[in-house]
């Protein structure tokens, strides 16, 4: 499905996915060139992970990259969302028959059809999001032609962390994800090293339920759809007192948020990947931050490369230091986040930039 889109594009700033979304299906139009110029004889496209385009999460920022991307090179683009994890080898061949000249993959699952996709078509370019497509493990990409976009969340997820057991009232904060895969444990693992952090600093006590860094196991719900099982595992870290909840895996925060809602507590909610205070205003009033990821800067930095036949195919690790991951702003929380607080926030970030405390994680070193 081909789509273009005419809206001014300044800067990074990104259009709404969901402006996008809703003329799928509609027959594609000539862009205006916007300054002028010819359009590029080139051709992006994406697959997204089961979350779908409109999750509000990795998906949508990695699609609202591409938008921009075109919007910049003057070109169409095509998008096919994945249903299930069966799909994504079809979904693939679907895009190389279409005559897409790059093809961005969405999410950790997606790596192994991505590398067979790639192998069987050498000159197409691929940017794989959330995964170095590294299956023997050796250190490097399994084909030349693909390009990961990666993050170390694990750096803002321990300031979180922190965070989060310095506003605590209770002493207990929780965490749940989608699957136990390491592009959701990194950010439940750094989440869990800042509370030790602050446990360590302060001679405090803070507890994390839902992760167990020893074990490298915690709660998950099997899957990134906001459903009942999601709002179940919500409900029965809530009934452990938390009262800040860190839901990793898309739409999952959703069911958080109700359950939440439900218990009648102050009960402050993460974010995670995009700035969701941003993406989902009806949760607003319960986010505390979002740690986020960079996903749309960086699928758009790579398909202009692409675009203007700069493809470089080295992962980008996004990090504190290059601004690849980060907290968000503290919204509706800002007065309550007391500015002692927030003033060793800062340090911690750059004391993680420095070197001078390391955060562990699989992309670390």
């Amino acid at each position: 499905m081909r789509i273009t889109k005419k809206a001014a594009f300044s800067g990074l700033a990104l259009v709404s996915a969901a402006a996008v979304l809703a003329g799928c299906g509609a027959a594609p139009e000539e862009t205006d060139g916007g300054d002028g110029g010819e359009a590029l004889d080139f051709l992006p496209c994406m697959v997204s992970d089961a979350g779908g385009f409109d999750d509000k999460s990795f998906n949508q920022l990695g699609f609202e990259g591409m938008v921009a991307a075109a919007e910049e090179l003057r070109t169409d683009y095509i998008e096919v969302e994945s249903q299930a994890e069966t799909d994504y080898n079809a979904n693939l061949q679907s895009l190389v028959d279409q005559g897409c000249d790059a093809i961005v993959t969405v999410g950790f699952l997606l790596a192994p059809a991505a590398l067979e996709s790639a192998t069987a078509n050498p000159e197409v370019e691929y940017i794989s999001i959330d995964d170095t497509v590294d299956q023997d493990f050796d250190g490097t990409t399994d084909a030349e032609n693909i390009k990961p976009i990666i993050f170390d969340t694990a750096q803002a997820a321990f300031l979180a962390g922190y965070l989060s057991a310095g506003v605590s009232q209770t002493g207990v904060v929780g965490t749940f994800g989608g699957l136990n895969i390491p592009t959701v444990t990194i950010f439940m693992d750094g989440f869990a090293q800042g509370v030790e952090y602050y446990n360590e600093e302060m001679g405090a006590d803070v507890q994390v339920v839902g992760w167990d860094r020893a074990a490298e196991d915690g709660s998950f719900t099997g899957g990134f759809e906001a459903n009942d099982a999601a709002r179940q595992l919500a409900q029965g870290l809530i009934d452990q007192n938390v009262d800040v909840l860190l839901p990793v895996g898309g739409p999952i925060y959703q069911s958080a948020a109700a359950a939440i809602r439900d218990s009648g507590r102050e009960i402050a909610l993460l974010g995670v990947d995009a700035d969701v205070f941003e993406t989902d205003p009806s949760v607003g009033d319960l986010l505390l931050t979002s740690i986020r990821k960079g996903i749309d800067v960086g699928t758009h930095e790579a398909l202009v490369e692409a675009g203007n036949g700069e493809f470089d195919a080295t992962p980008f690790i996004g990090t504190l230091e290059n601004e690849g991951v980060g907290l968000a702003p503290f919204h509706d929380w800002e007065d309550r986040v007391p500015a002692e607080l927030a003033a060793t926030i800062e340090e911690l970030q750059a004391a993680i930039i420095a070197g001078e405390i390391t955060v562990e994680s699989y992309l670390a070193g």
